[in-house]
């Protein structure tokens, strides 16, 4: 029998998906490094457009008017801090991610919308921010504190950050109760992850949403943790029928 020396391809399997709850922050980065250059695309189309509405809403409760400097934590594309920006030609806001991939194209939004001069991108961990004491008015946090490994320690940090008087505006998935409620987990377990996995080519992140709001806490309880964590004066506001929720705390 002769010998061959034939060298066969390696398959590398795809990079795991955060673990739902207490998601590790480097699968985290991973993650979203590699959903970000479909993530805007896909954030429009599987909402049918309401997030839009809902970051309106969350500038809305947030409330701040005249010069305030703002954080936008986990700012993805940064579609939240231009929402806030656009409100105030004072306003100065500052966009955290743990995503570089993620912070590249923000950086382009930002650019193209003439807001470089009012506005700041920072890679960092939302658990230990890199930013000073008492250095904002306001945070903002779109659906992404139940992808921290420590929820409280992050809360902790936003309000560190906060001048006092300052306000906090989470957005955040939940789940509807009753007949619309069926109605969302058949779409949210079904049908989102195979339209999210075919147009990013990562169905395990698209998996990983679902999972990871069915182990975030409910309305209640996320209230009880702002307060638990030094928020006072706690708002907390359905969307949608309840299939996000809106939270606000202030310092």
């Amino acid at each position: 029998m002769r010998e061959t020396n034939a060298v066969f391809p390696v398959v590398d399997s795809p990079p795991p998906a955060p673990t739902p709850g207490s998601p590790d922050k480097a699968a985290v980065r991973s993650m979203f490094d590699r959903i970000a250059p479909r993530y805007d695309l896909l954030n429009h189309l599987l909402s049918a457009g309401v997030d839009t509405r809902w970051r309106k809403r969350a500038v809305e409760l947030l409330g701040l008017s005249g010069p305030a400097r703002i954080l936008d934590l986990c700012t993805g594309t940064a579609d939240l801090l231009i929402e806030a920006l656009g409100r105030d030609p004072g306003h100065f806001g500052v966009g955290a991610d743990l995503s570089g991939e993620m912070l590249v194209r923000a950086a382009g939004k930002l650019e193209r919308r003439g807001l470089n001069s009012r506005s700041g991108l920072v890679g960092g961990d939302g658990e230990r921010l890199p930013l000073a004491a008492r250095s904002f008015d306001g945070a903002l946090v779109s659906f992404g504190i139940r992808n921290m490994g420590d929820p409280p320690a992050a809360l902790r940090e936003l309000r560190r950050i906060l001048r006092p008087g300052g306000r906090l505006v989470v957005l955040e998935f939940s789940t509807p109760g009753g007949a619309l409620g069926a109605l969302y987990r058949v779409y949210f377990h079904w049908i989102l992850p195979s339209i999210g996995g075919w147009v990013s080519g990562d169905r395990s992140a698209y998996s990983y949403l679902p999972a990871s709001v069915a182990r975030f806490p409910g309305p209640r309880e996320f209230a009880a943790l702002l307060e638990g964590t030094g928020f006072r004066s706690v708002v907390v506001r359905p969307l949608s029928g309840g299939i996000a929720h809106l939270y606000r705390g202030e310092v």
